[in-house]
Parts: C-alpha cells; sequence; structure tokens
C-alpha cells in the first residue's frame, strides 16, 4: 500500500520539523506509531514561529506569542472521530537551549503518561475499511479547543480544534502521524504525503521547508 495521502490540517504559511522526507524513523522512534510523523510549524512572512525576544535567549515564552498559537486545525481526511482528548494545559514554549536542557529532563515523565503525556490534546480519525482502516492523529491542540466528539462524521477541512502547545511540545505545533491501530503500545507508523498546495500531486516537504496552503 502507498502513502495515505492527506490534504494539509491548516491554512496559512508553515515550515516543517521532524520530516520522514528527511530520515525514517522520523522522530528517531518507532514507539506510538511515530516512525512516519511530521511536525508542522506556523510561521510569519519572515520564516519566524515568533518574533526574537530576551526570553527566547534566556528562558520559556508563552505560547500565546507564537504564530500558529489558536490557528485552526483541519480534518486532513473525511472519516470519522475514533478518540478525542482534552484538557492538557498549554506550557510555556522553550526555543533556548538553556531552556530545552532543562524540559529534556522532564521527558520521562510525559512518557510515563501514555497518549496524553504526549500527545497532549488530540484527536484521532479513522479513515478507509476492512484492510484499508487507518487512524490519523493530531497532536498537541489547545487546550479547550476540541470541536468534535467520538463518532462524528468529519469532511475536509472541517475544523477539528485549535493548534496548541500540550502534551511533548517545546513550541505550538501541529503533529500528524498515520497509524494502523489505535493500541499505541502496538501500533505501527504509516507512510503519509499531502497533496500539494499548486499541484494537488502527492507530496511529502522536507526539513526546514516553508510553504503556503490557501
Amino acid at each position: 500500500m502507498g502513502p495515505v495521502l492527506l490534504d494539509f490540517p491548516f491554512m496559512g504559511r508553515w515550515t516543517v520539523q521532524n520530516s520522514p522526507a528527511n530520515r525514517v524513523p522520523s522522530h528517531g522512534t518507532h514507539l506510538l506509531g511515530t516512525t512516519y510523523a511530521i511536525d508542522f510549524v506556523a510561521v510569519d512572512g519572515r520564516g519566524r514561529s515568533a518574533p526574537p525576544s530576551w526570553r527566547a535567549v534566556l528562558g520559556a515564552e508563552a505560547p500565546e506569542g507564537f504564530t500558529g498559537f489558536g490557528v485552526p486545525v483541519l480534518a486532513p481526511v473525511a472519516g470519522s472521530v475514533a478518540a478525542v482528548h482534552d484538557g492538557e494545559p498549554d506550557h510555556e514554549a522553550r526555543r533556548s537551549p538553556l531552556a530545552l536542557a532543562g524540559y529534556a529532563l522532564t521527558q520521562r515523565e510525559r512518557v510515563r503518561r501514555g497518549p496524553a503525556g504526549i500527545a497532549g490534546n488530540h484527536v484521532v480519525l479513522a479513515t478507509g475499511s476492512g484492510a484499508a482502516l487507518v487512524y490519523v492523529l493530531l497532536a498537541h491542540l489547545r487546550r479547550g479547543s476540541v470541536a468534535v466528539a467520538v463518532g462524528d462524521a468529519v469532511v475536509p477541512g472541517e475544523i477539528l480544534g485549535e493548534c496548541g502547545n500540550s502534551g511533548n511540545s517545546t513550541e505550538p505545533h501541529v503533529h500528524v502521524q498515520v497509524c494502523n491501530s489505535m493500541d499505541w503500545e502496538r501500533a505501527r507508523g504509516l507512510p503519509l504525503a499531502f497533496r500539494h498546495p499548486e499541484t494537488g500531486s502527492p507530496w511529502l516537504p522536507r526539513n526546514t521547508e516553508v510553504f503556503s496552503v490557501r
């Protein structure tokens, strides 16, 4: 089976981190079905996720100051809502090496909490049927923004929630992955691709690539 083809789950200007076009596994692990996961960070016209500040150099920053925080996250495919989780806090963002080093020390606790600790607020869509049934996870949503419930039918472009900084996230971004199961301890990550915003052909952007979706 080829890559699962998705629409981009947002509008606006974005860049890419942890792309499977650069390496597999994209996040350095196969755990929790993240083999082909990809992260998208909203940026401004200068390619910045947030304006420069002294806090960016020395410590943590409020997530509200980032371009992506609160941007609508859209369904990238038609399907049904298989799982939702909300209520996790949007913690401070971290861009400085010092702040990132401190954040790394709390990684074990987030892993111990399982999907809620890693994915934060999230929505899982089930799409396809039979042997072609797959699950699309959209993670790190803003607390209180989830706009769908389990069992809802959704169409591409429907609002699922908003970009946030919950779970295992150092700055507001949208994490997307496709899996064969919601048994996260055993789930196998599946290849994905996106419709190019201009040509509509399957495309997988690489790390640091900047593009716009209208």
